[in-house]
């Protein structure tokens, strides 16, 4: 699997954790940016690159850090194809794609550690979307508001 990081500097060094800590877990990781070093770095910026990864089928999922995850978040649900959520526990970062199909998960680097957030991205990445009827249907609705919308 495909997967893209990027954070603010709000979450840079969290990103930069969860890279070192995912690489051997055998999946391609994309590094697009958020060092840390700028403090202008504003998680609009890095999520509009990160969920375009995702929406131009350049990434399979992606993973933004930011100060709290809400901002990120937000951003990146306004990005067609983009199903994100902020998930500071494994169920809900597990759930997240088995239910609704999730394809970046958000976190908030001043408020979960470097154990939990590696818990959730392994949940995160280890999960499928499950395609039960009931799943697929609520799927489908989620879609019909993103088209209507745009």
């Amino acid at each position: 699997m495909r997967v893209a990081f990027a954070a603010d500097h709000g979450g840079a060094e969290l990103k930069a954790e969860l890279l070192a800590r995912l690489a051997d877990g055998g999946h391609e990781l994309i590094d697009l940016g958020g060092d840390g070093s700028d403090p202008a770095d504003d998680y609009p910026d890095v999520t509009r690159r990160l969920a375009h990864a995702i929406r131009d089928g350049d990434a399979d999922r992606g993973i933004l850090v930011c100060g709290s995850g809400i901002g990120a978040s937000v951003a990146a649900n306004k990005v067609r194809g983009v199903r994100a959520a902020i998930a500071h526990d494994t169920y809900s970062a597990r759930q997240g794609v088995e239910h609704d199909d999730m394809n970046v998960l958000c976190l908030g680097g001043r408020v979960i550690g470097p154990e939990p957030a590696l818990e959730c991205a392994r949940a995160f990445l280890g999960a499928r979307f499950s395609g039960e009827d009931r799943h697929a249907r609520r799927l489908a609705k989620v879609l019909a508001i993103e088209a209507e919308e745009r």
